[in-house]
């Protein structure tokens, strides 16, 4: 069984604005990112990213926006030998009709669960909203809830 270490996006990797990121040239990885997530990696976590991305069911940004914010971030680690296993992206948001994935909802963590082998025990959730923690609890991780744009790497270092 794998160790994973969920992430949300916005706020917890990258800065959240208090609107949507639409765009890399947008997409600001805080300061202790990368160092925090290769600490992880070093230590044998999977690195897996749970984020809703309602902009794209509004047509503000694609999910080629969102992937290529993704390579941005890939590429920074990779830098530094460390990767992100996997990314889960819930397109759709609240006010234009219902879907299985968007968090509170556990289904990001799941399907990587099932894809992965992942112990739940062992993993967990950083998030940024209250829906993070219900997702992470409903999946049967730890979820610690962060304040946004906070400074990760001490939260990093506590898991391992």
């Amino acid at each position: 069984m794998n160790r994973a270490l969920f992430l949300d996006r916005d706020g917890i990797l990258n800065r959240e604005l208090g609107r949507y990121v639409t765009s890399v040239d947008e997409f600001e990885i805080l300061p202790t990112v990368i160092d925090a997530l290769t600490l992880a990696n070093n230590a044998g976590f999977l690195l897996i990213i749970v984020s809703n991305q309602g902009g794209v069911a509004k047509g503000l940004y694609t999910l080629e926006d969102v992937h290529a914010m993704q390579q941005q971030l890939d590429s920074m680690l990779r830098q530094r030998g460390a990767f992100i296993t996997d990314g889960y992206y819930c397109p759709h948001h609240p006010d234009l009709g219902k879907c299985l994935c968007r968090k509170p909802s556990p289904l990001m963590l799941q399907k990587a669960m099932a894809r992965f082998g992942i112990d739940t025990a062992a993993s967990f959730l950083i998030g940024d909203s209250d829906r993070d923690i219900v997702a992470a609890t409903a999946a049967g991780v730890r979820g610690i809830l962060l304040p946004s744009n906070t400074d990760i790497i001490h939260t990093v270092r506590e898991l391992l």
